[in-house]
């Protein structure tokens, strides 16, 4: 096999495949060069999900004339002049590599003037094909602009996500830069559609309230650790504000946004004992570090950074995150009980007394009867469930768990889970028909992120039929109007928001099983929660409807509701029987 020296086109097409993954990454690299020239305000204008067009428009220091033609060629940059300087990198671009690449895969133009010129100078690129630069009239400033993308190289079109998917990678891209430069004023448009708008006045909690509403902005936790070559700041949520996904997870390490195990664990160990199993808490923190202690030469996107001290930049985080928690959090008074006083046995004999009179306990099963139902338990159980309510209540045990009391033996019931499945198959016996929803005397405003707020503009039509009344109501704001009757008493903001939580990464959120997933979500967070002290009759009554249910041994997510402890595996457990 010949070995030769590729074209210079297809040596750019390669490069380009390392750099441009999809319309985001154009985005990603464009505002860095904007951020880079110091601009105080960055407008990206967004067409057909990226494909068609991306321009970003700043009012940075701009391009000498005379050097625009070598800034579209390839390894051409102003951040760096020898190898050592790699090592105390303080900008985002260094490689010289970005438009270069996307220029050789779109139909590329910049336009750029600096304070001092008297005109601009525009120059387009068509597929690697650069041509001569023009003076034109032009602001202070640069704006480049990507049309046709991958024009081509069609076949890494087919590698894109759907549009509803790149567009929203784009809003959570400019979202976390906003975030990250709050002294910047953004603004992004897609489709005519203004998506995103900050002031830049350099409030970080401004921007937080633009983004995810006040509401949110106000809970969110300041964290601020600083000491001789260590600087942590931003925000934390709460352990009441929970996400079921680590997405809302953003660390910049000296301005640069990263993906890194390492001090996302520094931060969920933080948490750690503090919230339940696949919960996740909102983060927006902000690291700065030496240069020489950051090696971000890593990766060609730059999404991945080194550290030279990795130990202590964990125990940095998680000791800053574990602070603030503290510091904010406060501490439950409790009560002590005398939980073996007279009074207390004596209440509870009345009432073993009462409940016993008042019911007739079932004949005891055979020893065979006994194991057959201990071994097909899943089955057997539900099928007598419909018959007739076998269950007897016995009481609710750490607020959370019930105990009852059957033919084969006793059932610890997990409260939340039952009631999930209660609510789950209600609402899915009513979903054949439009379920009719309970209007709110106060219609509920919700304010969303914008990747979250497209999302749901995309479902606004299947909500309807399931009994949401949901209606855009200025940027990125939504105005809840009804909910479906069995969810009524829930807040109509958790309700909403518990909807698009999950299906950010979702390629199809309206096709297949959707309807299923979004009332599970719904049922979820509706269901009342471990730790709610219940009446005993509402214990009684959570009881007769989950022996109702079609499927009452699982919650709609496939979580046990129950755990059944057989009368031989009790005999056994107390000596009155021997194995067999």
């Amino acid at each position: 096999m010949t070995i030769k020296v590729l074209s210079e086109e297809v040596a750019s097409q390669i490069a380009a495949g390392e750099v441009v993954e999809r319309p985001a990454s154009v985005v990603k690299e464009l505002v860095e060069n904007s951020l880079d020239a110091h601009a105080h305000t960055i407008t990206i204008k967004i067409e057909g999900a990226g494909q068609t067009l991306v321009e970003v428009t700043d009012d940075g220091e701009g391009v000498a004339a005379d050097e625009i033609a070598v800034a579209v060629t390839r390894h051409a940059t102003s951040k760096l002049s020898c190898a050592e300087d790699l090592f105390r990198i303080s900008t985002l671009g260094f490689r010289g590599e970005a438009l270069a690449s996307i220029a050789s895969v779109s139909q590329f133009s910049i336009c750029s003037r600096q304070a001092d010129a008297e005109a601009g100078i525009r120059l387009s690129v068509d597929g690697g094909q650069v041509g001569d630069p023009k003076p034109t009239a032009a602001p202070v400033g640069t704006s480049v602009s990507v049309r046709n993308l991958f024009y081509n190289v069609p076949a890494r079109l087919k590698f894109l996500k759907k549009p509803a998917t790149e567009r929203r990678l784009i809003d959570g891209l400019v979202t976390r830069y906003a975030l990250a430069y709050p002294h910047v004023r953004f603004q992004l448009v897609q489709d005519g559609r203004l998506g995103l708008q900050t002031s830049g006045k350099g409030d970080r909690r401004e921007v937080l309230g633009f983004l995810y509403g006040a509401d949110i902005a106000r809970q969110m936790l300041e964290v601020i650790s600083e000491s001789h070559d260590f600087s942590l700041k931003g925000y934390i949520s709460p352990i009441s504000l929970t996400r079921s996904n680590r997405k809302e997870i953003i660390f910049f390490v000296n301005g640069r946004p990263v993906q890194d195990i390492a001090i996302t664990t520094a931060l969920i160990q933080a948490y750690h004992n503090l919230l339940m199993v696949g919960r996740y808490p909102l983060a927006y923190l902000f690291l700065e570090l030496p240069a020489e202690l950051v090696d971000v030469n890593v990766h060609p996107t730059k999404a991945e950074v080194r550290f030279r001290e990795t130990d202590q930049v964990f125990t940095g985080i998680r000791n800053a995150v574990r602070r603030a928690l503290l510091a904010y959090t406060p501490v439950p008074e409790i009560q002590a009980v005398n939980l073996w006083s007279s009074r207390t046995w004596e209440e509870a004999r009345q009432r073993r007394d009462t409940f016993t009179a008042g019911e007739e306990l079932t004949s005891p099963q055979s020893e065979a009867s006994s194991s057959q139902v201990q071994s097909d338990s899943s089955t057997s159980t539900a099928t007598a469930f419909h018959r007739s309510g076998l269950l007897r209540l016995v009481g609710q045990v750490a607020t959370t768990y019930l105990v009852a009391e059957g033919p084969d033996g006793l059932y610890l019931i997990d409260q939340h889970a039952a009631h999930e499945r209660i609510l789950f198959e209600q609402y899915m016996k009513q979903k054949a028909q439009s379920l009719p929803g309970q209007a709110l005397l106060q219609p509920a405003s919700v304010q969303l992120s914008p990747s979250q707020a497209r999302l749901l503009s995309e479902q606004l039509p299947m909500l309807k039929h399931l009994g949401f009344q949901v209606e855009l109501f200025g940027l990125n704001t939504f105005l809840v109007r009804s909910l479906p009757g069995i969810i009524s008493h829930m807040d109509p903001e958790a309700a909403l928001r518990v909807l698009v939580e999950d299906f950010e990464e979702d390629e199809s959120p309206l096709e297949g099983e959707v309807e299923a997933k979004i009332i599970a979500r719904v049922c979820k967070r509706a269901a009342i929660k471990a730790g709610q002290v219940l009446s005993e009759e509402e214990q009684r009554q959570l009881i007769t409807q989950l022996e109702a249910c079609e499927s009452p041994r699982t919650c709609p997510h496939g979580r046990p509701t129950m755990i059944h402890l057989s009368v031989d595996l009790l005999e056994r457990q107390f000596g009155r029987r021997g194995a067999r």
